[in-house]
């Protein structure tokens, strides 16, 4: 598999998303948002919008870069997410994001291709930024550079989770995440998903990034999207819809924390994780 190696360095027009609070709402749903989270559900509190609701503003982005990969998409998994957050993000109005293609890594039985979107309002004010790692599952091996180490972010060995947050996703998970932009019929048609080698469609990566990221709102914000800072994640396995997710923090000072997620029955599905907060 011949990868488009001369994409490294290019950066996509400007592409413009404009939402509506509903678009805000039907994203915090489909991250699992309950009743109790209220200010994030209902018009006359703005509502506020979920820190990580910064992935899908820029997905659009990150579609445009993969499909000029030459990858077969069912070989293309997600890696790794970061957002960094430079404020809260409106709850309705005009976005754009550029994206450009940082590098394409040989990383022997794959490749790892990392794009950064950076996005500004309609004022060029900039909201927020993305790094997206995709990794093209049997295109390594072509004698590139295997790229930088990510820094490891491992909770402290021994150590109690200052926090931890269990929830259950419900089987319309991925049914209802996908009208968030991601539309990707491995989350939605079991014979795609059987072709991509899993029994039944799985969970997007970013929803349950998303669910981890209300736990950190919740529990070390206090609620408040403007201490959120940064969230950082590795997609290390599969989730079904209807899988319960266990998020747990270590503090690891300095308002850094390492971040895991695991289902019901043990498998650590986001790990290397680390959030920041205010």
């Amino acid at each position: 598999m011949s990868l488009n190696m001369s994409l490294v360095g290019q950066k996509t027009d400007p592409l413009t998303f404009a939402y509506q609070w509903k678009d805000a709402v039907l994203y915090a749903l489909g991250v699992g948002a309950k009743i109790d989270e209220l200010a994030f559900l209902n018009d006359a509190d703005g509502p506020k919008v979920l820190p990580t609701f910064a992935v899908v503003p820029s997905f659009d982005a990150l579609i445009a870069v993969t499909s000029k990969l030459g990858a077969n998409p069912l070989m293309v998994v997600h890696g790794e997410q970061t957002v960094n957050l430079l404020r809260p993000i409106a709850p309705a109005g005009k976005l754009v994001t550029t994206a450009e293609v940082t590098g394409i890594y040989d990383k022997g039985k794959g490749a790892l291709c990392v794009v950064k979107a950076e996005t500004r309002d309609g004022d060029g004010e900039a909201v927020f930024e993305n790094v997206f790692s995709i990794f093209v599952r049997g295109a390594g091996g072509f004698g590139g550079e295997r790229g930088p180490e990510t820094p490891k972010n491992d909770p402290p060995e021994g150590a109690e989770p200052a926090f931890s947050v269990t929830e259950t996703t419900a089987a319309e998970q991925a049914a209802l995440y996908r009208l968030s932009g991601d539309l990707n019929p491995l989350h939605i048609n079991p014979q795609f998903a059987k072709m991509a080698g899993f029994d039944r469609p799985i969970l997007h990566g970013l929803c349950t990034y998303g669910f981890a990221g209300r736990a950190v709102l919740k529990t070390l914000c206090g609620g408040d999207p403007s201490r959120f800072k940064s969230f950082s994640a590795r997609f290390s396995g599969v989730v079904f819809p209807g899988d319960s997710l266990t998020t747990r923090g270590w503090d690891l000072g300095g308002g850094r924390f390492a971040i895991q997620t695991t289902t019901g029955d043990g498998r650590t599905v986001l790990s290397n994780s680390v959030a920041e907060v205010a």
